[in-house]
């Protein structure tokens, strides 16, 4: 039986019936499909706005749904939706009686609060896995606030740090992520149900009762906008495409760090692969797919605000078509942070090679010039063009950081300003070693060990909230 068969005596041809059709996509939402109408047809006995023997069959073969699973509806694409579906098995079951289900309620606002409901789900899921993300990051950096590593900036050789303090750069990166989606949920987190097609109903429901059925902590106000609205949907999708960016982010520091000429970090066998020809190739091509899939949050972000930008309010058929994105995005960006958190923690670090790059290339020069404010009081520009001579002639002459000593900094300084400096062997050695370099920074946020695990704690406290 059509349960729409009022308007129109006439089918759509199949190919229209399976173009309008959202069934394939609406498994999604079989459980939270399920729990709206039971939430709506309890409603509606309470207030006795249907017979409580009709909605008690109605409630008892929703339970028996429930047991059998998705496999028990038709799920033939002549149904438009799931809801359709639903309705279908219920008339099934019961008769005619099954058509109280739908009083009071469309599947305008139904499938809004099902897509809601399930969101919230998801949100919550990917939440819990982005702490455990943070957590596993929280334990790696604990062992390693003494690993020498290099920071670098365009790539280049910048100032020595420690791993942990890097690590911890991933750690505030995933919180920020995580505080995304906790805001974004409270938006998510509004009951659309009893908008009906657009005006609400003339039938004295209780929205705020089946909100609290449902486990939504508030009403929408407005049932034109509780139908139309899918700026949550985008909001979402944005989160997650800014969780894809960290992740991606990470991918593509492991690609660098493991390659010969960084021999950094070495990728676990279990995420990397070898060469079809080239039999000694180690490729890390499990962060190489995971930076290429952190990129299709993007694209379903920009096609749903495309969606959503033309269309007048209120319900338009094309919103059908943004849950599709939705889930595509949440489900890619699900498994890269399962990935990436399996391959960060397997990773093996390279001790020897990294505090071999935080002591090279100059790269505790900057320590150098403050040394020099802070002792003779110059001006940092002044600091900053004799440590800026001292690294260029030093190249020229191929001098290593462990050649120059006060008198090489002496020779400079009275070149570039007249007057030698005369630091002393003690502090320019200090300036110059990595180790001392990365202790001195014990600023809030800085990479000496003490406040590294002043992040750690904080990040803790995070995790336990």
């Amino acid at each position: 039986m059509d349960l729409r068969a009022g308007r129109f005596d006439g089918q759509m041809t199949d190919d229209a019936a399976a173009f309008s059709s959202s069934i394939e996509f609406d498994k999604r939402i079989f459980e939270a499909d399920i729990n709206c109408n039971r939430a709506h047809t309890t409603m509606l006995i309470e207030e006795e706005i249907i017979p409580k023997e009709s909605g008690e069959k109605i409630l008892k073969t929703l339970d028996k749904l429930e047991k059998e699973g998705l496999s028990a509806l038709n799920l033939d694409p002549s149904f438009e939706d799931i809801h359709m579906a639903l309705e279908d098995y219920v008339t099934k079951e019961i008769g005619p009686e099954a058509g109280f289900m739908h009083t009071a309620k469309s599947r305008n606002d139904q499938v809004c609060t099902d897509i809601r409901l399930t969101l919230k789900n998801e949100i919550e899921n990917t939440i819990i896995n982005i702490k455990s993300f943070i957590n596993t990051i929280v334990e790696m950096a604990k062992e390693n606030t003494h690993t020498l590593f290099i920071a670098y900036t365009h790539l280049q050789h910048a100032q020595p740090t420690t791993f942990a303090h890097h690590l911890m750069a991933y750690a505030n990166e995933l919180r920020r992520d995580c505080e995304r989606l906790i805001d974004t949920y409270k938006r998510v987190d509004m009951s659309p149900l009893g908008s009906a097609a657009l005006t609400t109903t003339g039938f004295p429901i209780n929205r705020d009762r089946t909100a609290e059925l449902l486990g939504f902590s508030q009403v929408m106000d407005n049932s034109i906008d509780g139908v139309s609205s899918r700026d949550f949907a985008a909001e979402a999708i944005f989160d997650y495409a800014m969780l894809s960016t960290t992740l991606g982010k990470i991918s593509d520091e492991i690609v660098i760090w493991s390659s010969y000429e960084f021999r950094m970090v070495e990728c676990s066998n279990q995420y990397s692969s070898t060469s079809s020809i080239m039999p000694q190739k180690k490729n890390p091509d499990i962060a190489e797919l995971s930076r290429g899939k952190s990129t299709i949050a993007y694209g379903e972000l920009m096609t749903v605000l495309a969606m959503i930008k033309g269309i007048p309010h209120s319900y338009n058929r094309d919103l059908q078509e943004v849950t599709p994105h939705l889930w595509n995005a949440i489900d890619n960006t699900n498994d890269i942070l399962g990935i990436v958190h399996g391959m960060l923690s397997t990773l093996t670090i390279n001790k020897e090679r990294t505090e071999e790059l935080a002591g090279a290339n100059f790269a505790t020069a900057t320590e150098l010039a403050d040394v020099i404010v802070r002792e003779k009081e110059l001006p940092f520009r002044t600091a900053h063009r004799i440590v800026g001579r001292i690294v260029s002639d030093a190249i020229e002459e191929g001098v290593t950081t462990n050649d120059i000593d006060n008198d090489y900094v002496n020779k400079v300084a009275k070149e570039v300003t007249g007057e030698p400096l005369d630091l002393g062997e003690e502090l320019v050695n200090q300036a110059l070693d990595p180790l001392k370099n990365v202790k001195s920074r014990t600023v809030k946020g800085g990479c000496a060990p003490g406040a590294v695990e002043e992040s750690i704690q904080n990040m803790e406290k995070f995790l336990k909230e």
